[in-house]
């Protein structure tokens, strides 16, 4: 079976005993894994999964707009990035345009927050809320 795994734990104890290994998997079973390193994307790489995700969701995007996303793409995260391009495309549509504009992502952008800016949000605003 393939079994894969995302983690940035580093050395810390092994759930259930009290012993340390890269991780917190236990020694043998690490002893049988491959590991892989991932690295961020660069700006032309989130720009061309861009590009292939609006092509597949069958969304018209100019150039520019495919750019502006990409930077999106690079302060943030690649899925926020991707989650900005259909409600992009309904602006565009209910603005009688096909294609997806940067003014259309900027609106969309303000209304949909990205995980740090809504943690960021929700620090800044905890005494507003019901405890």
């Amino acid at each position: 079976p393939i079994v894969i795994l995302a983690t940035n734990r580093g050395i810390c104890t092994v759930r259930g005993t009290d012993m340390t290994s890269p991780h917190g998997i236990p020694v043998d079973l690490l002893d049988r894994l491959v590991i892989v390193r991932t690295q961020i994307y660069g700006p032309i790489e989130m720009i061309q999964i861009l590009a292939i995700r609006a092509q597949v969701e069958e969304i018209e995007i100019d150039e520019d707009s495919l750019a502006f996303l990409g930077e999106v793409g690079q302060q943030t995260s690649l899925r926020h990035a991707i989650q900005l391009l259909s409600p992009a495309s309904v602006v565009a549509k209910a603005n009688g345009r096909e294609k997806i504009c940067k003014a259309d992502l900027e609106e969309v952008r303000v209304l949909y927050l990205d995980a740090k800016s809504s943690a960021q949000l929700l620090h800044k605003q905890q005494g507003s809320y019901i405890t």
